[in-house]
């Protein structure tokens, strides 16, 4: 799929829908102008063109029990990416190398890794890494494109790989990068980092893995939400530099903006001592120069697009919206006491994502879709 990144191609109008098999299961629901159709239907009829789904090793206890957050394991992938292929959508595979959520604040190894070493680390990624895709291949469901981490700022495989031990990290993802290729040299590979409107994170970041004798790759990823991340004029100007000093494709592969402020817990048959709370709240939105409205996000997601539009050399591909269907319902949330566990944190749970939807608390399209849609 080299639309993908070529420059002079349709960018981008993606969709990270990671938790919906979730959201299905626990009842959730989906209309377009009253009509109930499925989530990934809608969104493509309303111009998305490629999906994104993460992959955990093994999100479960040693008792069996879920992690929950989608409990994204190889199965629920390839039934996803299943229903990808068949309405014709190019898929991003996001490899977190960690049983849960992996991010700046915490990239844990899995379970099952937990007691190796640099070397035995830097083979378990390029063994499963090849597994896994060789596993898809067999279903005739490669990805497009795969993102060697999630958000790996500060590294991954903590703690051997944590910044500033760069040359494990650069061990760690180029061992990953190179395993995608010899699997499919046609597959398009990402490095994927936070705080999309930091250039100078993105600088240091890139010049240590380079110099550490990192492996090329295809297309650099940057997560960006603007009540954490800075102004869209960050964001523009750390997407300019970096086409002028890096030069590679570059996706805003993590994105989204609140279309409300209201809570929604009553959806969620959880109490407010129950729930973690909205990521974008009433204090975040101080930070972001759009109302947290229907009007509002669709006002974002224009200027957003401008941003992308206007990087150099056609190098800004296009965008990913972070779990436009991740409905509050019961049942689905962030996290289970299973997954609280394996992270380390005492809670409490739900969905903080609700609110950021392109779909409202009841499973309606929201004007957002429409903007998407005519996105040229």
């Amino acid at each position: 799929m080299d639309w993908l990144l070529k420059p002079g191609a349709p960018r981008i109008k993606g969709a990270d829908i990671s938790s919906l098999l979730e959201v299905e299961k626990a009842g959730g629901r989906f209309y377009d102008r009253g009509r109930e159709q499925s989530a990934l239907l809608i969104l493509r009829n309303h111009g998305v063109n490629a999906i994104r789904l993460r992959l955990w090793n093994d999100p479960y206890d040693e008792n069996g029990n879920p992690y929950g957050a989608g409990t994204n394991d190889l199965a629920r992938t390839i039934q996803l990416a299943r229903r990808c292929k068949d309405l014709g959508l190019p898929w991003i595979l996001d490899f977190h190398y960690s049983d849960f959520w992996a991010d700046p604040g915490k990239q844990y190894p899995p379970k099952a890794w937990a007691d190796l070493n640099a070397e035995g680390l830097a083979r378990a990624v390029d063994y499963y890494t090849r597994d896994t895709l060789e596993n898809l291949k067999d279903e005739g469901l490669l990805p497009a494109m795969v993102a060697v981490g999630n958000e790996i700022s500060n590294g991954l495989l903590w703690p051997l790989g944590r910044v500033p031990n760069w040359i494990n990290v650069s061990r760690f993802v180029s061992a990953g990068l190179r395993a995608v290729k010899a699997v499919d040299p046609s597959i398009k590979t990402m490095i994927h980092l936070d705080n999309g409107g930091w250039y100078g994170l993105y600088r240091s970041w890139f010049d240590s893995y380079r110099v550490n004798f990192g492996a090329d790759f295809d297309c650099i990823g940057l997560s960006y939400y603007p009540f954490w991340h800075g102004s869209l004029t960050s964001l523009r100007d750390n997407l300019h530099r970096l086409a002028k000093t890096i030069g590679k494709p570059m996706v805003v592969t993590e994105t989204s903006m609140a279309f409300t402020l209201r809570e929604c817990c009553d959806y969620e048959g959880l109490t407010m001592a129950e729930k973690r709370g909205l990521a974008a709240n009433e204090r975040t939105a101080a930070e972001v120069p759009y109302p947290m409205t229907p009007e509002g996000q669709c006002l974002f997601l224009r200027d957003l697009w401008d941003v992308i539009c206007s990087v150099p050399e056609g190098l800004g591909r296009g965008f990913v919206w972070w779990e436009p269907a991740w409905l509050p319902v019961k049942g689905s949330g962030w996290t289970t006491p299973a997954g609280l566990a394996y992270v380390r944190e005492k809670g409490p749970g739900g969905n903080e994502w609700a609110n950021q939807g392109m779909f409202d608390y009841d499973g309606r399209a929201l004007p957002v879709q429409d903007t998407m849609e005519a996105l040229k």
